[in-house]
C-alpha cells in the first residue's frame, strides 16, 4: 500500500515540473493568443460602427451584374486575382474581393450596386484588428515562424490545462471546498491570493479554456482536423473541393446575357431568406462556379456552398463537407462549426461575450502562475 502512494505521489510530482516549466515556456504566448483573442471577438460589431461606406440608398432598378462588377473593381487592381464578388439587400454595397497568397494581397473595392460608382477601397491587411489577428495567429512574426509557434504552443497548453486539473484534484473530500471558492480573510497572505486566483478560476474556465484550446488546435494542425471529423464518424471529403464542369455542358441560351450574370437574380429569386451570396469566378474553362449563401449574420456554418456548371446553370453536387447545410451529417457539422464556437459566435452576442470572459481569464493564467513560481523561488 505504501509503495502505491509512492508511486502516485511521484506521478504527481513529474506532472508538476511538467506543468511549471511548459507553462513557463509558453506562459508569454498563450498570454499574447488570449489578450489579443479577447479583442478579435467583437471585430464585426465594432466595425460595424464605422463602415458607413456599405450601406446605399436603394434605386428602382436591377443591379449591376457579376462581370459589370469585376470589370470596374478591375479599374482600381488591374493585376491582382478576383477571389469573389458579394451580393448583398438592395440598401447594401457589391463588394469585389482581391486575394492572393503569393505576393500576398487581400483588399476589396466596394460599388454601388445599381451604378458602379467606387465606394470605398478597404486594406485587410491593415488597421487595429488586422493587427489583433496577426499577433493572435502569428505573434507579428512572419507567418511560417509565428503559425507554429502559436499552434505548439496551444497543443502544449492543453496539456497543461489537464495536468492542472489533476494537480488541483484534492486528495481528501473535505478539503474540495476550499478548493471551489475564494476564502479570503484579511490576513490572508498575497501568495494565498494569487495561488487562489490560479487554481479556482483555472478550474471554473477548465472546459472553456478546453474548447478554445481544441478548436484552435483544429485550425492549426491538419492532421487533427482529419482526425476530429473522422472521430465524428465523417465519411466525406473533409477539404474543399470545386467540382468540375458537366461534361457535356452547352452554352445557356442568351443572346445578351453571360450565364454567370444570370446566376445572382436567379439565387435572389429562389432563396428570398437569405442575407447575401458570395459568387466566385471559375478559374479556369473546366471547373464550375461557387456561391457561398449565408444566411445569419455573423456566423459562417450555417451556410449553403452551392456549385454550377458555368455554361448551362445547372447544380452540380458536391462530395465534400462543404455543400447545402441542410444535408451535412453531425460529422460535417462539427467541423463547421469549428470557428464559430472558437469565437463564441455561434451562442450569438451572449456566447462572444463568455468567450471574450474565457480568453480573459486565461490570460490572467500565465500570469499567476508565473508570480506563484517566482514567490516559490524567490521567498524573500
Amino acid at each position: 500500500m505504501k509503495k502505491q502512494k509512492k508511486k502516485q505521489w511521484t506521478l504527481k510530482k513529474v506532472l508538476h515540473q511538467l506543468h511549471l516549466y511548459l507553462g513557463l515556456v509558453t506562459g508569454l504566448v498563450v498570454f499574447i493568443m488570449a489578450v489579443t483573442g479577447c479583442g478579435w471577438v467583437f471585430q464585426e460589431e465594432i466595425t460595424g460602427l464605422y463602415d458607413d461606406y456599405k450601406t446605399v440608398i436603394p434605386a428602382d432598378k436591377p443591379m449591376i451584374t457579376v462581370t459589370q462588377a469585376t470589370e470596374i473593381a478591375k479599374t482600381v487592381f488591374a493585376d491582382k486575382h478576383i477571389h469573389g464578388t458579394l451580393f448583398g439587400a438592395a440598401d447594401e454595397a457589391i463588394e469585389v474581393i482581391f486575394y492572393q497568397p503569393e505576393p500576398e494581397f487581400y483588399q476589396s473595392v466596394f460599388l454601388n450596386p445599381y451604378d458602379g460608382e467606387v465606394l470605398h477601397v478597404k486594406d485587410h491587411f491593415s488597421g487595429f484588428f488586422h493587427w489583433m489577428i496577426d499577433g493572435h495567429v502569428n505573434l507579428w512574426l512572419p507567418n511560417e515562424i509565428g503559425s507554429q509557434i502559436t499552434a505548439y504552443s496551444t497543443l502544449i497548453f492543453l496539456f497543461i490545462l489537464i495536468s492542472g486539473l489533476v494537480l488541483w484534484w484534492p486528495k481528501k473530500r473535505k478539503n474540495l471546498h476550499q478548493r471551489l471558492q475564494f476564502d479570503w480573510k484579511s490576513t490572508t497572505s498575497w501568495k494565498r491570493k494569487n495561488w487562489d486566483l490560479h487554481a479556482i478560476t483555472g478550474f471554473y474556465t477548465l472546459s472553456l479554456a478546453l474548447l478554445l484550446g481544441f478548436t484552435g488546435c483544429i485550425m492549426a494542425f491538419n492532421w487533427m482536423y482529419y482526425l476530429t471529423y473522422k472521430a465524428a464518424g465523417g465519411q466525406k471529403n473533409p477539404a474543399f473541393v470545386i467540382p468540375a464542369n458537366e461534361p457535356s455542358a452547352q452554352l445557356v441560351n442568351s443572346s445578351t446575357t453571360l450565364p454567370i450574370d444570370q446566376l445572382i437574380p436567379k439565387l435572389k429569386s429562389e432563396y428570398p431568406e437569405a442575407l447575401s451570396f458570395e459568387l466566385h469566378t471559375p478559374d479556369t474553362d473546366t471547373t464550375s462556379i461557387y456561391v457561398e449563401i449565408s444566411y445569419e449574420e455573423g456566423v459562417y456554418y450555417n451556410s449553403d456552398y452551392r456549385f454550377y456548371d458555368q455554361y448551362t446553370l445547372k447544380e452540380i453536387p458536391s462530395n465534400s463537407i462543404y455543400g447545402v447545410y441542410e444535408n451535412a451529417s453531425f460529422s460535417d457539422k462539427v467541423i463547421r462549426m469549428n470557428y464559430d464556437i472558437h469565437v463564441g459566435a455561434i451562442g450569438g452576442l451572449l456566447g462572444k461575450i463568455i468567450a471574450f470572459l474565457a480568453s480573459l481569464i486565461v490570460a490572467s493564467l500565465p500570469l499567476s502562475g508565473f508570480l506563484i513560481w517566482w514567490g516559490r523561488k524567490f521567498k524573500k
